[in-house]
C-alpha cells in the first residue's frame, strides 16, 4: 500500500509526534492552519469515516478518549476543533482515517 500515514507510523517518513501508543499516533501537521494543528491516525489503516463499522469503531472511541488530553498538551488551552475529512468532496487528501486538532488561537466560526 502507498499510504503515507501507514509509511509514518512504521517509521519510514519522520514525523514530530506528540503521543502514540499501541492503538493511535499523534504528530503535528506539517502544513499547520493554526497554531496548534495535530493530527492524530489510527495504526489500523481505515481509509476515511465511510469505513468505520462495528467491528473497528473501538479505535474511534480511543482516539476521542485521547483528544482533550493530546489538544492540552499541545498548548490548546483554551479550546480547540477536531475535523475529519472524507472523500474527495470533503477535500480528503491522505486515503487515511485522520483527525484534526485546531487550537491555539480564537478560530473562525466558518467553516467553508
Amino acid at each position: 500500500m502507498d499510504c503515507i500515514f501507514c509509511k509514518i507510523i512504521a517509521g519510514e517518513i519522520p514525523s514530530n509526534k506528540v503521543y502514540e501508543d499501541d492503538q493511535i499516533l499523534a504528530f503535528r501537521d506539517i502544513n499547520p492552519q493554526a497554531p496548534v494543528h495535530v493530527l492524530i491516525i489510527p495504526k489500523t489503516h481505515i481509509a476515511c469515516a465511510d469505513e468505520i463499522t462495528e467491528a473497528n469503531s473501538a479505535i474511534v472511541a480511543h482516539i476521542f478518549s485521547k483528544i482533550p488530553m493530546i489538544a492540552k498538551e499541545a498548548g490548546a488551552n483554551n479550546g480547540y476543533r477536531v475535523i475529519t475529512n472524507c472523500g474527495e468532496d470533503g477535500a480528503q487528501t491522505v486515503k487515511h482515517l485522520h483527525f484534526h486538532i485546531l487550537g491555539g488561537k480564537k478560530l473562525s466560526e466558518q467553516m467553508a
